[in-house]
């Protein structure tokens, strides 16, 4: 049986469905409105376990998945949610063993997605140039205990060219993503994917035209992903009262080589 260990990152979630992330260590507690709970009680026990605080609400303890830990990790700039990172992950059609290539990592909440999904097989370099995302990126990527032995940080800017050669896929987050165009044509294996997130639709707009006028690129789609939940009881279900609306867009297309004559 699998059992939380000192330091191990837990998930604590209340009736209401609040939730709650830290790190395990002995001699500290957990204080809310429903109650304490003391860390050593979750220490040696099965992950995936109620507990119960001195007030007697009941938390469920488990291990954090990584949609989880996205959207509570700590930040340096705007992170990519959930509902986007897993379009992103099917769009670009990340497999294992893939050459990714990413830029403007930002927190690394897509990195660690990227390199899950690449597996050990595969490689990842992450472009970002702001000193600080790089230092907050090393840091979440530490906490999660994700390996990175497949994994090259590039402090260099991406507008500037990509520095591999044969990459299977481009994935970025950038403010002018049409910058990267000439080098992604150049150095995307033949049928090989580029996606791109951004904000505003003057951005795509600006995007998927450059695009659909570069003949290193076909199959231009430009997407937005909304998220709506839905409360479900005994007699009821209905929407909830807030979705995941508008985070951003996604915009994405193929390598092509030419005109076969």
């Amino acid at each position: 049986m699998d059992l939380f260990a000192e330091g191990d990152l837990v998930l604590l979630v209340d009736r209401k469905d609040r939730r709650y992330l830290f790190n395990l260590k002995s001699g500290d507690s957990f204080h809310s409105h429903g109650g304490i709970v003391d860390h050593s009680s979750i220490i040696g026990q099965a992950k995936g376990i109620r507990v119960r605080t001195n007030k007697g609400q009941v938390y469920y303890a488990t291990v954090p998945t990584l949609a989880d830990y996205v959207t509570n990790l700590p930040r340096s700039s705007q992170v990519i949610y959930p509902k986007d990172i897993g379009a992103i992950l099917m769009y670009g059609d990340i497999f294992p063993g893939a050459t990714v290539v990413e830029a403007g990592m930002g927190s690394a909440a897509l990195t660690m997605a990227l390199l899950r999904a690449i597996g050990p097989s595969g490689h990842l370099s992450s472009y970002e140039i702001r000193e600080e995302a790089i230092l907050q990126s090393k840091e979440n990527i530490d906490a999660m205990d994700q390996s990175v032995a497949n994994f090259c940080l590039r402090e260099e800017d991406i507008y500037e060219g990509i520095l591999e050669d044969s990459v299977d896929r481009v994935i970025l987050d950038l403010p002018e993503p049409w910058k990267v165009i000439g080098s992604a044509g150049r150095k995307l294996v033949p049928g090989g994917i580029m996606v791109c997130f951004l904000p505003t639709i003057l951005q795509v707009h600006n995007l998927a035209f450059t695009l659909q006028t570069e003949s290193s690129f076909e199959m231009v789609e430009s997407v937005e992903i909304l998220l709506r939940p839905w409360h479900i009881a005994a007699n009821s279900a209905r929407p909830m009262h807030r979705m995941v609306g508008h985070t951003g867009f996604l915009v994405s297309a193929r390598k092509c080589v030419g005109l076969l004559e």
